[in-house]
């Protein structure tokens, strides 16, 4: 039987700023990525995410990003791999803090737009970020977003790492993302097929028809698309019919 999480990116509203609609997408998630102050969120969505997933027995991780609220943390900053380090320790720290007040603790570690590039496009920032990481706690899973950051986890001794997919993206041949500015909805019966391919068979149909391999433990859904839970009862309708189980990250780990 197939094991697999369902993580999404979520706790990025702030201020009287709304982002994604995590109330109705946490029951059908196994692991939340809850941003961590700098690129999106404030103490206050902390907080109020961290209880929400706990309600939920969703299991929570960081979202650190780049201190760039302004731009949604996808512009890059000029930071050496000690400085993109300390920015994921402070985030790991802050959520850290409000998972202990709840009762919960922090699974895993999922870097966001520019950071989570450059980590993918310098090994030394990448391993920076996993040093830091194991600092804080050596049973943290890292989630990778590409395949060249989870070449670089294997080599890292101590890291956990999960390979992550998408199925409300597109891939490219080489399984690079088509990354829209503004997303919009998507046939939930087309993303469920497509979450179902991965799950199964490591495998999906990249857009120009070419099958490419996406050998994912865990499958991300944009809390902000549109439609984000029609895909999701989509997805949840297929888990019966193709003995696909449902686990949060570290349940996922002990299962391979």
């Amino acid at each position: 039987m197939p094991t697999i999480d369902i993580n999404c990116d979520m706790g990025e509203s702030f201020g009287n700023w709304t982002m994604g609609n995590d109330e109705a997408v946490m029951p059908y998630i196994t692991s939340a990525n809850i941003a961590g102050g700098f690129h999106a969120g404030d103490p206050h969505v902390m907080r109020e995410t961290v209880e929400l997933a706990a309600e939920h027995d969703v299991g929570i991780g960081i979202h650190p990003g780049f201190p760039d609220k302004m731009g949604f943390g996808r512009r890059t900053i000029d930071a050496t791999p000690e400085e993109v380090r300390d920015y994921v320790v402070y985030q790991l720290g802050a959520l850290t803090a409000f998972a202990q007040r709840h009762g919960v603790t922090v699974e895993h570690v999922k870097p966001h737009g520019a950071m989570y590039s450059m980590l993918s496009e310098s090994p030394d920032h990448a391993r920076a970020v996993m040093d830091g990481m194991l600092e804080v706690d050596e049973e943290l899973v890292y989630l990778a977003t590409d395949m060249h950051i989870y070449e670089v986890a294997q080599e890292v001794d101590g890291v956990t790492a999960v390979f992550e997919g998408y199925v409300d993206l597109d891939y490219r041949a080489d399984r690079s993302l088509i990354v829209e500015q503004q997303l919009e909805d998507r046939d939930p019966e087309l993303v469920a097929d497509r979450f179902v391919s991965i799950a199964t068979d490591g495998v999906v149909e990249a857009a120009n028809g070419e099958e490419i391999d996406v050998p994912a433990d865990s499958i991300c859904i944009h809390g902000d698309n549109p439609n984000a839970v029609e895909i999701l009862e989509a997805i949840h309708d297929r888990l019966e019919d193709h003995d696909i189980k449902l686990a949060s990250l570290p349940d996922v780990v002990n299962s391979s």
